[in-house]
């Protein structure tokens, strides 16, 4: 079987992320659905960080912003900054167990979520309630499975 090259897996992980990111959901649902966006740029800025990266968040924050009709740049900033701290510390990450990565995860999903929270109260947007912590802790535990459905660990398969 043919190994699918990184730019076309990325790329599959990337669309398939946003589509699952837009999916209309019930009220009750939409409240737990992790930002598969954000995870998935996360992937990408960990595992292959010349490939991903601030440039990808941006990107994938712009497309989040134009699909919600918030204000413009609002997911671009908040995704390309987590995805500038992964990148950061894409060495540290990759070299943690899976349990210690999604600390990781969680700490950076908490910070979007954080940087989207501020930018919301500046703009007079509503603030909304402790529901806005949901994502963050469905994101972390689904960190392991994104982890291994978009690709596992690069560097071990190029050996």
């Amino acid at each position: 079987m043919k190994r699918w090259s990184l730019r076309r897996r990325a790329m599959a992980g990337l669309l398939s992320s946003f589509v699952l990111q837009v999916i209309p959901l019930p009220a009750v649902l939409g409240w737990f659905r992790p930002s598969f966006a954000v995870i998935a740029v996360l992937y990408w800025s960990i595992a292959a960080p010349g490939w991903g990266g601030v440039g990808l968040g941006f990107l994938m924050g712009l497309a989040l912003d134009a699909y919600l009709g918030v204000v413009l740049g609002q997911h671009a900033l908040a995704t390309a900054l987590v995805a500038y701290i992964a990148i950061r510390q894409h060495l540290i990450i990759r070299n943690k167990s899976m349990f210690e990565q999604t600390f990781y995860i969680a700490g950076l999903l908490l910070l979007w979520q954080i940087v989207i929270w501020i930018i919301d109260g500046w703009t007079g947007h509503a603030l909304g309630s402790w529901t806005r912590l949901l994502p963050i802790v469905t994101g972390t535990l689904l960190w392991p499975f994104a982890w291994e459905w978009l690709g596992g660990d690069l560097s071990r398969s190029r050996r």
